[in-house]
């Protein structure tokens, strides 16, 4: 490259003919020039017909449209990213709404249960745990010089999907695409990485065609070992890189977070950037109801990370709008797989003991539903079942006005359950956050149809809007696209040398003030999908700011927004010139 802006002017290369076109970050197909199939010997190697960018985008989108399931599509856009970045990453931007549930959620689940069969290229950086003596030697090649942002995943908990073994290299991979399309990060500067330590899935072990390394799960001491050899090899060579966690089982996520978010600029957003959409979309519901933030209770259905995460966000900005610690935890109403978490519960980790509810304050609920995973099995509806206190008496007794779900249970979210919401709230806020749509808590026009048209409803992956009673009910993606991407990009150019909560929140406040509620009642809760890029620039510049009023940002002022803009990398095709 001849700048070091993300879009230079230029791009010199010493590739030439097949290497070149090889090259999917350097390849312009027939985009090529007269001139430079002259000086790059590709005369021959082409149609000897010279395209646009735009032709491009139109013939990928013919050859897309005339695919005939959401898997296929996901397929066909991986392999353009193999062939051509500049071209899928055009693809993308120019039709946000239709390429993000292909891209990522929710096809890029089943691309993860479906991984090892339509692998081809490689992408990315797969450490195995035999392999655990090479890290520093593979990670060490020249090719990963440019690196700045690493999204890693051990894929143990895939979305709602589970254990998904070396499948889970798509979530890296998906997640960096959003870095690129959603806040111009470039490509260059972005590696997925997967740390293969076994899966505990038998149907992966058991396919002949899987990828990945067929051994039970590494645990314990051994795993905690090669994951900080990672780490310690990461800071090495990068000392500031970004490094994302994502899709870590609950057991594994926070104690990881914990532990390295002080040794890099670290997050993790199944817990923190699930928190911050979560708490905008929340705070864009609060300008519909009219019933101020201090005013809302909250029961969040399924209180691992990320359940815990939401939390404890939503618990930081009713502590800012005025409540006191103890007033703000009371609103919390935390459902888990053994009932409402309750003081003196055993099993509970710190963070879940902060949310448990007094016994005096629950004493005269009904037992008897204990966990969501005993009464969906049932099929039931009421408090029949073990020892715990059920979704359905919680909803019945504390009367919510906020239900969330990142449970992963479809159907924890029954119509006695929203119909009992309903009865005690006039406008119930129901965000049914779990992904992909399979694992969803309850279908919006379900939601919108038990409370007659007066639910606001965020989902986590994509629905139509649902009409009832001749009205057209849009449904908020409350999707962690409109956050991460903006939070990496804000990190990076501020060289922030942390990620603290305060970042997290304003990245959630920047979301929020984007909302068209602040406008119009009325309104979508959340921006248009194809303003992403624009939404991604305002959360960034929040993040920097804040990174920078907290004593964390090496880059500040003016000289943070013009990194910002210079980070912004827009796939467009350049002229090219050979170096010799």
């Amino acid at each position: 490259m001849a700048s070091a802006r993300a879009t230079p002017d230029f791009v010199e290369t010493s590739l030439t003919g097949l290497g070149l076109l090889s090259t999917p970050i350097f390849n312009k197909g027939t985009a090529f020039t007269e001139a430079e199939r002259d000086e790059f010997s590709l005369h021959g190697l082409l149609p000897p017909q010279v395209g646009t960018l735009d032709q491009q985008v139109a013939r990928r989108m013919k050859a897309f449209h005339a695919l005939h399931d959401d898997f296929a599509r996901y397929t066909f856009m991986r392999d353009l990213q193999d062939v051509n970045e500049t071209l899928f990453y055009a693809v993308i931007t120019r039709n946000v709404e239709e390429m993000l549930p292909v891209v990522y959620t929710p096809a890029v689940g089943e691309g993860c249960q479906r991984f090892s069969e339509i692998w081809r290229k490689p992408r990315g950086v797969f450490l195995s745990y035999p392999n655990r003596d090479r890290i520093e030697t593979i990670l060490g090649h020249p090719r990963y010089d440019g690196v700045r942002a690493i999204v890693v995943s051990d894929g143990e908990r895939i979305l709602g999907l589970g254990d998904q073994g070396a499948g889970g290299m798509g979530i890296p991979i998906g997640k960096l695409a959003l870095y690129t399309a959603l806040a111009g990060i470039h490509p260059l500067r972005c590696l997925p990485v997967f740390l293969d330590v076994g899966t505990d899935n038998t149907e992966r072990i058991a396919d002949p065609l899987y990828l990945g390394w067929k051994h039970e799960r590494v645990k314990g001491e051994e795993y905690d070992r090669f994951v900080d050899r990672f780490v310690r090899v990461v800071k090495k060579r990068w000392p500031h890189v970004l490094l994302q966690w994502e899709d870590f089982a609950g057991h594994n996520a926070g104690r990881l977070l914990e532990r390295y978010r002080d040794a890099l600029p670290s997050f993790n957003d199944d817990i923190q950037g699930t928190a911050a959409v979560a708490t905008a979309t929340v705070l864009a519901a609060v300008n519909v109801t009219g019933v101020p933030l201090r005013e809302q209770r909250f029961a969040v259905v399924g209180f691992g990370s990320a359940g815990l995460g939401i939390a404890g966000l939503l618990y930081s900005a009713l502590r800012q709008a005025g409540l006191s610690e103890r007033e703000a935890r009371a609103r919390f109403y935390a459902v888990d797989r053994d009932g409402l978490i309750v003081e003196g519960m055993k099993g509970l980790t710190a963070g879940q003991a902060l949310f448990a509810q007094a016994k005096s304050a629950v004493r005269e609920w009904r037992r008897g539903a204990a966990g969501l995973s005993t009464s969906l099995r049932s099929g039931r509806d009421d408090n029949s079942l073990g020892g715990g206190i059920g979704l359905l008496e919680v909803v019945e007794r504390a009367r919510p006005t906020v239900l969330i779900g990142v449970s992963g249970q479809p159907g924890a979210f029954s119509e006695a359950v929203v119909r009992a919401m309903a009865r005690g709230v006039e406008r119930p806020v129901i965000f049914p956050l779990s992904n992909p749509t399979s694992r969803a808590e309850a279908r919006p026009d379900d939601l919108i149809r038990w409370t007659e048209g007066r639910a606001i409803v965020g989902t986590g992956s994509p629905f139509a809007p649902v009409e009832y009673a001749g009205v057209r009910h849009a449904i908020a993606q409350t999707n962690n696209s409109y956050i991460f991407p903006g939070l990496a990009l804000g990190i990076l150019s501020a060289r922030a040398k942390r990620v603290s909560e305060g970042m997290i929140m304003a990245s959630a406040q920047a979301l929020a003030g984007m909302s068209p509620t602040r406008q119009d009642a009325k309104g979508a809760l959340l921006p248009p999908l194809e303003a992403l890029r624009q939404v991604s620039v305002g959360v960034a510049l929040a993040v920097g700011r804040q990174a920078a009023a907290e004593g964390l940002a090496g880059v500040k002022g003016e000289a943070f927004e013009q990194a910002l803009r210079e980070n912004v990398w827009e796939p467009v095709y350049l002229p090219y010139r050979r170096r010799r």
